[in-house]
């Protein structure tokens, strides 16, 4: 409100104010005219005597661009081809908007009411004119009028606004039916994906259970012995079927996940011994590389209520990771209790290790370090990303420690107790 005043003064003092006065009595033009004089105000002062004249001054040529060139009217309410109402509303009507003081003789005061509820800005008895009073109520109503033509300003600027916003709440939700119309596509063909794998993976391991079923066969040598070169390549095609056999289930393990047909079996047992039993299935694999693998246990309560078969899934697939990527050296499988309601599993190992840019994409689905095709390590790239689903789904969470050349460190962290969902 300051700087209202403060700018409205400023005006006052330094630039002409157009002023026009409508009223057919000379008398009290002259008054209103020497009156603002005298209170040391610039003015440039323009007249009209009746209604039909002052709508001509206030509307020509400007009725096009909603404004006009006065700073202030004083209007007399009773004119002879009119009145100061019928003036109001057709300024209104026409858009036009100027601070509109209304001048009234004794009596009239009631009418003045009627008038700034029209839309007058104020009103001023003929009988109190003076400088002051003049100047004050000069000011104040082009101050208000100043007030009103900024809020409107803003008003339509928000309009302007509100509709930009809509357009683009429009175009967003255009832009989300159609992300939501591909993601439900993608999803649908995810679906398809993973019936299509699961599938073939079915399908592909009946003859690959024949084939690994003749070659044990063929490997008793009964009921006739083999050449060393027969035995040789017997040997070949059985391992050769188990490796392809694991890929399978591996594939078909992925696809049960994705699809959501794998639930959840909960029960408690002990994880130390079942740690102790599924790293002693897995020792023939780390003799196979003269690698030594070790068990470290420190924990005070071996039991915790969860899916007894996934943690041991969870486990075969990081040993048997551990023993596939270290050539020499050991893997230690530790199991501790970090608080009383937590588990921790840590595979370690003195394996290639990982690149830090490449801890990121281990447990993505087909993915894998070495993505070439020429690649040392064979697999599908599934073996992690199976086991961080399989870890989720039993409520905990599994990290990795890695430097190039130096091995790695997976770490499972199991709740105590999860309750079935």
């Amino acid at each position: 409100m300051k700087c209202h005043l403060e700018i409205s003064s400023v005006r006052l003092m330094h630039e002409p104010l157009k002023i026009l006065v409508v009223d057919d009595d000379e008398i009290d033009r002259i008054a209103v005219h020497r009156g603002l004089k005298k209170a040391g105000l610039e003015i440039k002062f323009s007249e009209a005597t009746n209604y039909a004249e002052a709508l001509i001054m206030l509307t020509d040529g400007v009725a096009a661009l909603r404004t006009n060139s006065f700073d202030c009217v004083f209007l007399d309410y009773r004119l002879p081809d009119g009145d100061g109402l019928a003036l109001i509303r057709e300024l209104q009507n026409r858009g036009i908007k100027v601070p509109l003081i209304v001048l009234t003789g004794q009596g009239d005061e009631q009418i003045a009411v009627e008038l700034m509820k029209a839309g007058a800005s104020d009103y001023l008895p003929k009988s109190k004119i003076s400088p002051e009073i003049l100047k004050t109520i000069l000011r104040n109503a082009i101050r208000i009028h100043q007030a009103e033509k900024k809020v409107e300003l803003t008003r339509q600027r928000l309009r302007v606004n509100n509709k930009i916003l809509k357009r683009q709440n429009q175009e967003l939700a255009r832009q989300r039916q159609q992300i939501e119309l591909q993601n439900l596509k993608l999803q649908q063909l995810s679906k398809l994906k993973s019936q299509f794998l699961a599938n073939m993976s079915h399908e592909l391991r009946t003859p690959m259970n024949a084939i690994m079923g003749f070659s044990q066969l063929l490997l008793r040598q009964y009921p006739d012995p083999l050449t060393p070169q027969q035995l040789d390549i017997i040997t070949r095609i059985f391992n050769n079927s188990q490796n392809l056999l694991i890929m399978l289930n591996e594939v078909l393990d992925f696809s049960k996940i994705e699809a959501g047909h794998l639930e959840l079996s909960l029960s408690e047992f002990n994880l130390s011994r079942l740690v102790t039993f599924t790293v002693e299935e897995l020792r023939s694999l780390a003799q196979g590389k003269n690698l030594s693998l070790q068990i470290e246990t420190n924990i005070e309560n071996p039991y915790l209520v969860s899916d007894r078969n996934l943690v041991r899934r969870i486990l075969i697939n990081l040993v048997s990771n551990a023993i596939k990527f270290t050539d020499m050296g050991e893997v230690t499988v530790k199991v501790r209790e970090p608080t009383a309601q937590r588990l921790e599993i840590a595979v370690q190992d003195t394996g290639c290790g990982i690149a830090p840019q490449n801890l990121q994409e281990i447990f993505e689905a087909f993915r894998q370090v070495d993505q070439t095709i020429t690649r040392r390590y064979t697999g599908t790239g599934l073996g992690l990303a199976i086991t961080e689903s399989l870890v989720k789904m039993i409520q905990g969470n599994i990290t990795v420690e890695s430097e190039l050349g130096q091995g790695s460190q997976f770490r499972v962290e199991l709740p105590r107790r999860i309750e079935n969902t």
